[in-house]
């Protein structure tokens, strides 16, 4: 036995000082934003904890981060683009709405800068010009063991550059959506056109949107760029991973993962609920539902209006005087019959965040489209009773009728249904949080994130630096 745990103790220095090795390269849109920024930024700020020589970098340093570094959206363009975008990008910066003159004037000069480009994208085209990208491997000092890539949309990034990148050195893309596999749009819905190729886009405007209906090229472009490239590709649901396996973008060089994203156990855990309340400001008597996402009430993913409804649906005596908090939302709070909205503006304090957890009864997400969740983890980890729809990788989250329940999305008579179960019986919202804060755990902290990042990270290194020395890596 003393053998076994000393072996065991050897591997794990052996990992430690394996990580400690590390210069690891990760790029983002931006510092801060929604959740796929939320899991860069922590990866990135785990791994300095464990002494990875980790570097972050973003189109938009619009946060605090240890080791950012800016991405020069504008290198490589012509000398003409440059003399006219320096002031588009100054005129940016004062415009308070998409309207006012600043942006007007800034978008006339970006268009005169590049009228070819500009004129790709009125054809629907996504923009993917962005000379930068071959050279992202040059913005650290040193030149980085892995790259790890996250959202690639946003208007940053030239995926046609993935194959180069990717053939210096082992790269990772974690996929938060589905935008690498369809002709525009990040999440699907009920369409099944990107099986087929795209083309006859039923939504244009479907976030990330476009113009007119170039969905197929722009479908063909993608998988042009990942089937020529040797990437790791990361889903945090399995329903994400299965999409891609359903594209054909696995196989030949590009092995998929599950990696679910992890939250902080240290930052997310139970806390008093009187206090929590106390704290925010909440009222200490009334039972509070609690709903989380980013423009929460206008977002189309996130189903606030099925969550209406189905409080609207709850009979006398159980929605008198409940208040719903939808918090990452800046729109007034009002009374909705019988029980009342208070929206809270969106916070990237994670203290605050996890005592708004700590003070609800029970915790709802009734997305019509997630390719993970990280709230309802967040939820659980704190204590807080869950209930989901099965939206996605949603389902994957929760122990069904164990550690929270499951509704049909869009179904807000069955999503009232779990509702008025859950608050009518404290017995069962106990057993729901102890579950969801073992299952998190179990499953969903930030340090097994970590884990097996770090780990894929050392295969591949492992892999390129056998290649290098002509050994092969077959079977």
């Amino acid at each position: 036995m003393d053998g076994e745990v000393g072996r065991h103790e050897e591997c794990v220095l052996s990992d430690v000082r394996a990580a400690r090795s590390m210069r690891v390269l990760t790029l983002s849109p931006s510092i801060t934003g929604g959740g796929a920024e939320r899991v860069a930024l922590s990866l990135h700020e785990a791994y300095l904890g464990r002494g990875v020589d980790s570097r972050i970098a973003a189109a938009s340093l619009n946060g605090d981060a240890v080791n950012a570094v800016q991405v020069p959206r504008d290198a490589g363009r012509s000398a003409w683009a440059r003399t006219l975008l320096s002031p588009a990008w100054r005129l940016e910066e004062r415009s308070r709405s998409a309207g006012d003159p600043p942006s007007l004037a800034s978008r006339v000069l970006r268009v005169a800068a590049e009228p070819r480009r500009w004129a790709r994208v009125a054809r629907g085209h996504e923009d993917f010009d962005f000379p930068w990208t071959a050279r992202l491997l040059e913005l650290p000092t040193t030149r980085p063991d892995v790259l790890h890539l996250h959202n690639l949309h946003g208007g940053y990034f030239d995926i046609r550059a993935l194959p180069g990148l990717s053939a210096r050195v082992p790269t990772i893309v974690t996929m938060h959506d589905t935008w690498l596999l369809t002709g525009h749009c990040a999440q699907p819905f009920a369409c099944e056109r990107w099986r087929e190729g795209c083309g006859s886009c039923p939504d244009l405007g479907r976030y990330v949107p476009i113009r007119r209906d170039a969905s197929e090229e722009n479908r063909a472009v993608k998988r042009r760029a990942l089937l020529a490239s040797r990437v790791g590709l990361v889903a945090p649901s399995r329903w994400l991973l299965s999409m891609a396996e359903q594209s054909g973008l696995l196989g030949k060089g590009r092995e998929g993962r599950v990696i679910p994203n992890g939250v902080d156990v240290n930052l997310f855990k139970p806390g008093d609920r009187g206090a929590a309340r106390e704290r925010l400001g909440l009222p200490p008597d009334r039972p509070i539902v609690l709903v989380v996402a980013k423009d929460v009430r206008s977002n189309p993913y996130k189903g606030f209006d099925t969550l209406i409804e189905a409080l609207e649906m709850l009979p006398e005596g159980v929605s008198d005087g409940l208040l719903l908090v939808a918090l990452g939302d800046d729109g007034p709070s009002r009374p909705v019959g019988r029980f009342e909205v208070l929206c809270v503006p969106f916070t990237d304090a994670a203290e605050d965040i996890a005592a708004y957890y700590q003070a609800a009864d029970v915790f709802v997400q009734p997305s019509r489209a997630e390719s993970f969740g990280m709230a309802p983890v967040e939820a659980m980890a704190c204590g807080t009773p869950i209930l989901v729809s099965d939206a996605g990788g949603l389902p994957e989250i929760v122990a069904a009728g164990e550690s929270g329940s499951v509704f049909a999305a869009g179904d807000s008579s069955a999503l009232a249904i779990r509702l008025h179960e859950l608050l009518g019986d404290g017995d069962r919202r106990a057993r729901y949080s102890s579950a969801g804060i073992e299952r998190v755990a179990e499953r969903f902290t930030i340090d097994g994130q970590v884990d097996a990042y770090l780990a894929w990270y050392a295969e591949l290194m492992d892999v390129r630096a056998a290649e290098m020395n002509g050994v092969s890596t077959a079977g």
